[in-house]
């Protein structure tokens, strides 16, 4: 068995498709079919199962994902102690994070990263869910609640706010809101109840917000319903500046505190692209947060 095999075997695990990897790999899918079914036969065992959702890991091949993953970090840790490292940040690296994060914050920071590294490749994964870093969904992600198990690293980035807002010509022909009591007589703007996936967004039970008439489990969908005059709901302060057509709401009585934390592989601190790429990140995080906020 050679790298190139456990290459490809981990780029078809992560799209869960043969077509998926042969974009990330620039191989033909037959190419890279070809190379699974080899590697099957030198291992004698069956890695994937095809179904019509995809290729999906049976027992052995999960068994094969933690040695391989540690092949791949050993070998990017080798390149940087090549000397890569010294020059420009190089390579592809794939950041999840929340839709809204990557939506209102990112494209600032990770173009700025881009900017001053050309030979660096940047994939924004949005995704409204949990990233399992294990799988190597992505090499690092963003979330708003701190992983409590795993072989993670986790440093926070740093907190956010939130506030109800609505736009003014929504607010113009309603009721007014002189307090929390008020918002019964509103329709509410928020996430779809049964797909909140994480406890840290369910911001209408916090502020005692009935069912919202309108949901989305899309940040910026929200935000555009909210500005198309739908209602009232809850907005991250840094997206307020995209949306000028709305204000805060009872900003003294209702605010909202969360926060952000970059996770890591623990295994991926021995990687110094990745770490500086690391240290990049949240320095611009926390300045574009601070600047947009003070813009809200």
């Amino acid at each position: 068995m050679d790298w190139d095999d456990l290459r490809i075997f981990l780029a078809v695990a992560r799209a869960e498709s043969l077509s998926g990897a042969g974009k990330t790999l620039r191989l033909d899918p037959a190419t890279i079919g070809r190379r699974i079914q080899r590697l099957e036969v030198a291992l004698s065992a069956r890695l994937f199962a095809k179904s019509p959702q995809g290729y999906t890991l049976t027992d052995e091949g999960a068994k094969l994902m933690e040695p391989a993953l540690r092949a791949e970090t050993a070998l990017s840790a080798v390149a940087d102690e090549l000397g890569q490292a010294q020059s420009g940040l190089t390579g592809q690296i794939r950041l999840g994070a929340p839709d809204g994060c990557a939506n209102y914050l990112l494209p600032a920071v990770l173009t700025q990263i881009c900017t001053a590294n050309p030979g660096l490749e940047v994939q924004i994964v949005a995704l409204p869910r949990v990233f399992n870093l294990s799988r190597r969904e992505a090499d690092m992600a963003i979330a708003v609640s701190r992983p409590e198990t795993g072989r993670l690293t986790v440093q926070k980035l740093s907190d956010y706010h939130l506030h109800l807002a609505a736009s003014r010509t929504y607010l113009a022909g309603s009721p007014p809101i002189t307090g929390r009591e008020d918002l019964q007589k509103h329709r509410i703007v928020g996430y779809i109840a049964d797909m909140i996936f994480d406890k840290e967004l369910d911001y209408l039970r916090e502020i005692g917000a009935t069912q919202p008439a309108l949901a989305s489990n899309s940040v910026p969908v929200q935000v555009n319903l909210l500005r198309a005059g739908a209602g009232v709901g809850m907005v991250h302060d840094f997206a307020l500046p995209s949306a000028p057509e709305l204000i805060k709401i009872l900003p003294d009585e209702i605010t909202l505190t969360r926060a952000f934390w970059l996770i890591r592989h623990a295994d991926d601190g021995r990687v110094e692209r990745l770490s500086r790429f690391a240290d990049l990140l949240v320095q611009g995080f926390r300045a574009e947060l601070a600047r947009l906020e003070a813009l809200s």
